[in-house]
């Protein structure tokens, strides 16, 4: 039985677009990644059965495409660094905060952003689905096509490889920070 979710069609586009930046570290691959994705979505929209997690769909149709294109391409993508994006790590800080908090806030979430930049393909998409977009270990598997136990074995290697990426960069204090500071290191905190 066809599903009719016109409404949750743009709720998901701001995630893509930041797993699509992080896959293709270039905002132009991005947006057409994200393009291409719901142009399949679109075309297969018949298929999806009422109830069907549509989040965890669009991101494994995303996933795909970008696996297909890197087949296509075989000499390997460009990988360019992101100069302003505006991925999940932007905008943390609150305004009611005092212009030096911000400002601590900030350079902490774009060094956080910069180790997260560092990592493998592999374990940045594990990271931003699991700490950015808040999927669950399922919902992963689901994206990644692989098995729970392998989302959590990679997830917990990828939360180790940025502990010692921030470790090396950022103190890991949320003094004058509040909340803000927590929410950019919570990926090297949960088990």
């Amino acid at each position: 039985m066809p599903c009719n979710h016109d409404a949750d069609w743009l709720v998901n586009i701001d995630g893509l677009y930041s797993y699509a930046l992080a896959l293709t570290r270039n905002p132009a691959d991005a947006e057409d990644l994200v393009q291409e994705t719901y142009v399949r979505a679109i075309r297969a929209m018949g298929w999806l059965r009422t109830g069907s997690n549509m989040k965890a769909w669009l991101f494994t149709i995303l996933r795909n495409v970008w696996l297909n294109q890197l087949r296509k391409r075989r000499t390997g993508p460009q990988f360019i660094g992101i100069e302003n994006c505006n991925g999940a790590a932007d905008g943390i800080a609150e305004p009611s905060k005092d212009a030096l908090n911000i400002y601590i806030c900030k350079m902490e979430a774009e060094r956080v952003q910069a180790a997260i930049q560092k990592l493998s393909v592999e374990s940045r998409e594990i990271i931003l689905l699991r700490e950015y977009e808040e999927l669950s270990y399922r919902e992963i598997a689901s994206v990644l096509d692989c098995p729970v136990g392998t989302v959590m074995s990679r997830l917990a290697r990828a939360r180790t490889k940025l502990h010692t990426l921030l470790s090396e960069t950022l103190e890991l204090s949320t003094k004058g920070c509040g909340d803000c500071c927590a929410t950019s290191s919570s990926a090297l905190t949960r088990n």
